[in-house]
Formats: C-alpha cells, structure tokens, sequence
C-alpha cells in the first residue's frame, strides 16, 4: 500500500498492525532516516537492544539472501516484537523481496530504507502492492513543512523565534532533514531554553555557506544575470553541492514565482504579493524578488519550470553529466529572464 502524506506521521507512531515491513525511500535521506528511526521506535523503543533489532545491508542479502527471512522468523528473547532494518536497498533486492512478502515469516517489523526510486521501480511495486506492507516517499521539506518543523523543535524548548528568522531558516535549510534537525539543534543550545532567536542569531550560528551560494545562483538565473550566475555555479560546485540539489533548488523557487505572478494577473501589485508571501520572503532578498517579479510573466515562468524539470528528468534517464546539464537549464533560464518585462511592473 502506498501510505497517503497526510498519514504518514501518524502512521510512522502508530502502524497499522497489519503492515510487517516498509519501505522508506526518496532523495532527503536525512529524512529517510529519520522515518526509518520513528517507526522502528514505534516497535522497539531501544534501538540498541540487539536482542530485538537485527541491522542488514545491501551486501549482506546479497551474499545470502535467505539472512532477511531467518532475521523476520527469529523469535525475541525479551518480550516485544522484533525490528529487521536494510540500509541501501534498491531494486537489486525487488526479486527477493517479492517472494518474502508473498509470503512473511515471524511477526517483526521490516524497516527498509532506500534512496530516491523512480515510479516504475520494482521495489517499489513489490512494496505498494504486497497486502502486509507500505512504502513512503520522502521528500524534502517544502517551505510550509519547514517552518512548522522549526517552529516545532524551538517550542518543544519554549524558545522563541522571530518572523525574520523563520524566514532565513526556511530559505537556507531543507534539502536534508538530519541536517535540518542538526543546525536547529545548535541554534537551540545557542538560544537556551525559555530564550528567544531572532535574525543575527540564525545568521551567527547557521553553517549554510553552501546554501547561500546556492541562494546566489538561483537568484542570479531568476533575475537574468549570467556573470553572478557563473560565479556562483562555480562556488556551489565547489563546495561540493550536486547538480541535482541546484536544479530542484531552481524549481522550487520558480514554482514560488509562479504562486506570486498569479497574484498580479488579477490586478495585485508587486509589493503586496511580496507582503502577503508565506513563508515570509527574507527582507534581504526582497528587492531581488520585486526586479523578478518584474522581468517574469505567469506564461514564461511556465516555461521555466518546463525547461527545469526537463533538466532533471534528462540528468536521471540519459546519462549525460549532471552538472553540464544544470548549467545548461540554469543560463537558459537566466537567458529568458533578460528575455522581457512585466508591461505592467
């Protein structure tokens, strides 16, 4: 069964007891993880209790696959259900997973964490169809998922955050949740508990110099400036960051775009859709935003998200180098920034 998103956190706290293994995939492995460590808390709260928990990787089945029955048919010698955890698992394991969910041993719960599988995937389908068992995508955090997730860790320390802060937060957090959860946890030893964070706190403490060139690049190819653009490509790069985090940060942010053109069709102007935007726009940020809103019209934003995802879609089926093909989409888009201006800015 696929598990709607709307459910997920219930369902990662509490499974229904008719499901006996899941699967955690998508391209945020923090979050991947973090799923996978919910769940298995769910069924064994002591996730060293080696009684109870047995760990299994790609290589392990590999070199002897009937390892994932004997592990599911093993019976505690505690009280309490047994917890089977796969680290990496991928299509190559979708053949011997679909003769063991046709057909499980034991009561345990199989946790099985992934990286990102395209919808044809045979693990997937193994997974989605079998009666016992459930897969979950995980995604990163859109803005609103983000917030709420910053919100939640400073209040569950009654600390306090400022509107500004939520907003530098959401903009340069997100691709990975443990990430995420491991800056908001140096924030949270920074504020202290029943304190409060406001913007120059975020900024002293966050270590987001890749974010920020990120920032840069996409904020250079939204407002048509090839020079900024190339300079700041060549610092993402450098720093490490894949072609695939830079396009999806590229489509995330036309999509924004998107939202706010369409508030201006109707007569809406420029300053109030950056007013009203929510999550809030970083102050700084907010005059960028105006000379985009200004260059794009609802139609060729369109356009852009096309020729984006296409880019994503190209660098996961052909072969050919992601990041040559990051650049390509990220000129092109700078290309039709310059290309026109709203008549009516």
């Amino acid at each position: 069964m696929k598990v709607a998103a709307g459910q997920i956190e219930g369902f990662l706290r509490r499974p229904d007891p008719q499901i006996r293994a899941v699967l955690l995939f998508g391209p945020d492995a923090g979050l991947v993880r973090e799923r996978a460590d919910t769940l298995a808390r769910a069924v064994c709260p002591d996730l060293r209790d080696p009684f109870r928990v047995a760990e299994l990787t790609a290589a392990t089945l590999a070199a002897d696959p009937a390892r994932l029955a004997d592990e599911a048919a093993q019976i505690s010698l505690m009280a309490g259900r047994r917890v089977v955890r796969l680290r990496d698992a991928g299509d190559q394991q979708a053949p011997l997973f679909a003769r063991f969910l046709a057909d499980m041993p034991g009561d345990a719960m199989v946790v099985a964490e992934a990286g990102e599988l395209p919808s044809r995937s045979a693990l997937r389908r193994a997974f989605e169809e079998a009666a016992h068992a459930a897969a979950i995508g995980c995604y990163p955090d859109n803005a609103r998922d983000l917030a709420a997730v910053i919100r939640d860790t400073f209040a569950a320390h009654r600390i306090a955050i400022s509107r500004d802060a939520v907003a530098f937060l959401v903009e340069h957090l997100g691709g990975d949740r443990l990430l995420t959860r491991a800056e908001l946890e140096k924030l949270t030893l920074y504020a202290g508990a029943g304190g409060r964070i406001e913007l120059a706190d975020a900024q002293t403490v966050i270590s987001d110099s890749a974010a920020l060139s990120l920032d840069d690049a996409v904020l250079a190819a939204a407002e048509g400036d090839a020079a900024a653009l190339d300079r700041a490509l060549a610092r993402v790069f450098q720093e490490g960051e894949s072609a695939v985090t830079v396009i999806r940060a590229l489509l995330r942010h036309l999509h924004r775009l998107h939202v706010l053109s369409i508030q201006l069709i109707g007569g809406g102007s420029i300053d109030n859709a950056i007013r009203n935007a929510r999550p809030p726009i970083f102050f700084k940020q907010q005059d960028s935003w105006r000379r985009q809103l200004q260059r794009w019209t609802e139609p060729r934003l369109r356009d852009a998200l096309d020729r984006a995802a296409e880019a994503e879609f190209r660098m996961k089926q052909t072969g050919l180098p992601a990041e040559t093909l990051c650049r390509e989409a990220m000129f092109a888009v700078a290309q039709m920034a310059r290309a026109g201006t709203r008549s009516a800015a």
